[in-house]
């Protein structure tokens, strides 16, 4: 086996209250980036002592919302490494896909791929999710100094790029977004209030820089009718593109995800 590569990399990281996350995220990627750069919203738990201790640089500002407190992080980093990994402490990448990374990076430093998108699969409950459209999630992680802004969206915000192509990478990371049903329920009633905000805002922030995504569920999926849309949503995953298949936790899933957080 080769020699891990340590690409030029500087990976960032959201935090607020992550203690038990934080470690296994910083450990996931520190043998393949040059810098780890942890951006705290005044966390009450020991995640700043665990990020210190793991070798990231810690700062610490006032949250609004996570595109901003994107936006403050690549700003006072001060970043100089050719790429950025944008990564959230409920994210970890495999040995496998870290390697992969790395050596896509270190390729393509000279060349038109300005962004690269990782590949996921959810873990709920203990199981990960493979069925109901939640595998791969795929997402740009990673992109060029430079070369790619954040959405200023209150939620679902995205990485979007200003000039040159996207590679995918072929190795799947593990996300651990759903940590029980308790912080779950949370999540969406946490996600359900950002996501109304960027509803009532559609019009101001349809002008900004949207990816496909954003664009799509704005102007079409929310002019759909209150109700029938988190159902019939629920239906196409569920059935259609086989959510069954996941048992129990991939009905619970789906059902939290699309029928309570619909406003």
């Amino acid at each position: 086996m080769g020699e891990t590569i340590v690409a030029d990399i500087t990976a960032i990281i959201l935090t607020r209250n992550e203690e038990e996350y934080i470690q296994d995220c910083i450990s996931s990627i520190k043998h393949i980036v040059k810098r780890i750069v942890v951006v705290d919203s005044f966390s009450t738990d020991k995640t700043i002592e665990i990020a210190n201790m793991a070798g990231a640089e810690v700062y610490q500002h006032d949250f609004f919302n996570y595109a901003k407190q994107y936006m403050y992080a690549v700003e006072i980093a001060k970043v100089k490494t050719t790429w950025i990994l944008r990564i959230d402490a409920d994210e970890r990448l495999t040995k496998e896909s870290a390697e992969e990374l790395a050596k896509l990076c270190d390729e393509n430093e000279m060349t038109d791929i300005n962004g690269i998108i990782l590949r996921f699969y959810n873990i709920f409950l203990g199981k990960p999710m493979m069925h109901g459209g939640m595998y791969p999630w795929k997402k740009l992680s990673v992109y060029k100094t430079g070369k790619g802004n954040i959405e200023d969206r209150n939620m679902d915000e995205h990485i979007v790029l200003n000039s040159g192509k996207i590679i995918e990478a072929k190795k799947d990371s593990k996300h651990l977004a759903f940590r029980g049903l308790t912080f779950f329920t949370n999540k969406c009633n946490w996600y359900s209030t950002r996501e109304a905000m960027d509803y009532f805002e559609q019009e101001q922030l349809s002008t900004k820089n949207a990816d496909f995504k954003t664009l799509l569920k704005m102007k079409i999926y929310y002019k759909l009718p209150l109700g029938f849309r988190a159902w019939g949503y629920y239906i196409y995953r569920y059935y259609i593109r086989f959510g069954f298949l996941d048992g129990k936790e991939g009905k619970f899933l789906l059902f939290f995800m699309h029928i309570g957080i619909d406003f």
